[in-house]
């Protein structure tokens, strides 16, 4: 029994101290006063604004563009045989002036043939004179000369006139028209073996050598002419708008030491598939002072146009291809622009009212209806001020500097 009474006795403290730890805790809770109830601050971003004020605006292109020759062949061999030297030296990178002989193809063979063709077509002229003086005695004189003129070295002379339909027709049966006409076709045969240069150049790429077998229209060589260069400048599409046939242009080197006057020949008329660019060909004279060659890269500027009605602000504080922020009422808001000309670094746009505050600068994590406070503001407030950013505090810390003095001084009063 005693070893009962003694449980009990031990239950009954130990819920005894319990209830009263538990009541002492309650007591001591309802003592305690309620804290104040913090209002919730809605953050605040500083931006810097500019108004929308139109103007006329003169705009610059400057591009980089790749100097190629105004013309560019291949020269082929106009007859079949073995190509023999000319004037010069036929390797790849050997300049040569308009008309120096570049090779010759075989012509030893060719000469010999057409030699015997006017040997053969004096005998023919020969036959027929004395016929002539019978029948056609007004034509024995000037066929008796035009015999006398031939010289199997010399190119064929003019033949006679032939007025008497009645001599055409003599002279036709006697093949002395045909066989006239077969030499001046050799002859201009044999002059096709010598291959002259169409213009001042240089090879760029030699695909025979010397002695090399070629057959008719065989590919002997590549040239450029080297006098006459032009600078192609690929444009964005929105830029090439801006450029005229016939515009004067100042072409700089990339080291920006030397300088060329050039003119835009022409534009192309479509948009290369690769770089989605239009094409803007510059002339540049080639002088002996400032050498130019082909294959250099140089700096275009196009010359300053003004833009009529428009405003610059910095690319990237424009997002969505063409929307940007705006200020209204101490918010933030979103609305479109069109964009005339896009720069490096800049664009020029309208098509907001006049008065507007278009935000200059690149906003992140920030929505319609943010609250903000413009430099414009903070400006006329002044640094250190209620509602101002802190002295030489940042600008995106205006804010936060404002939400902690406000946190400071309820602390004081519940204090």
């Amino acid at each position: 029994m005693r070893k009962i009474d003694r449980r009990i006795v031990i239950i009954v403290s130990v819920i005894f101290i319990l209830g009263l730890a538990y009541g002492l805790m309650r007591f001591l809770i309802a003592q305690k006063e309620e804290p104040p109830v913090r209002r919730s601050l809605e953050s605040r971003r500083y931006v810097r604004v500019e108004p929308v004020k139109y103007s006329s605006i003169s705009s610059s292109i400057a591009e980089t563009g790749r100097l190629s020759s105004i013309a560019e062949i291949d020269i082929v061999a106009e007859a079949s045989g073995k190509i023999e030297s000319g004037q010069v030296s036929l390797k790849k990178g050997a300049s040569f002036s308009k008309g120096d002989v570049l090779f010759v193809v075989y012509p030893d063979e060719a000469i010999l043939s057409l030699k015997a063709m006017k040997s053969q077509y004096q005998n023919t002229l020969a036959n027929i004179i004395p016929d002539l003086v019978i029948d056609f005695p007004e034509a024995e004189e000037g066929f008796g000369q035009f015999f006398s003129s031939i010289n199997v070295d010399k190119p064929l002379p003019p033949m006679p006139e032939i007025e008497d339909n009645t001599l055409k027709i003599f002279l036709a049966s006697r093949n002395v028209i045909s066989e006239h006409y077969s030499i001046q076709s050799a002859e201009l045969q044999l002059k096709r073996r010598t291959v002259r240069a169409p213009f001042n150049g240089t090879y760029k790429d030699v695909y025979m050598e010397l002695g090399a077998y070629t057959n008719t229209g065989g590919r002997v060589a590549r040239a450029i002419q080297t006098d006459h260069l032009e600078l192609e400048v690929p444009l964005q599409r929105s830029d090439a708008v801006w450029v005229n046939q016939g515009d004067a242009v100042s072409v700089i080197s990339e080291d920006g030491k030397k300088s060329w006057k050039g003119q835009v020949l022409r534009k192309s008329q479509f948009i290369d598939e690769n770089t989605q660019r239009q094409t803007i060909f510059i002339s540049i004279p080639n002088n002996h002072k400032q050498p130019l060659l082909a294959g250099e890269y140089f700096v275009a500027h196009f010359p300053l146009r003004p833009i009529e009605g428009v405003m610059e602000i910095p690319r990237n504080s424009v997002f969505n291809s063409n929307e940007v922020f705006i200020a209204r009422s101490g918010r933030l808001a979103k609305e479109q622009i069109n964009i005339v000309k896009v720069n490096e670094s800049t664009l020029i746009f309208n098509g907001l009212p006049e008065g507007d505050s278009v935000v200059l600068q690149q906003l992140i994590n920030v929505s319609e209806g943010t609250l903000i406070q413009t430099d414009k503001d903070a400006q006329q407030m002044g640094p250190g001020r209620p509602g101002g950013p802190p002295q030489g505090a940042p600008a995106g810390q205006a804010a936060k500097g404002e939400d902690k003095k406000e946190g400071s001084e309820k602390k004081s009063k519940r204090k």
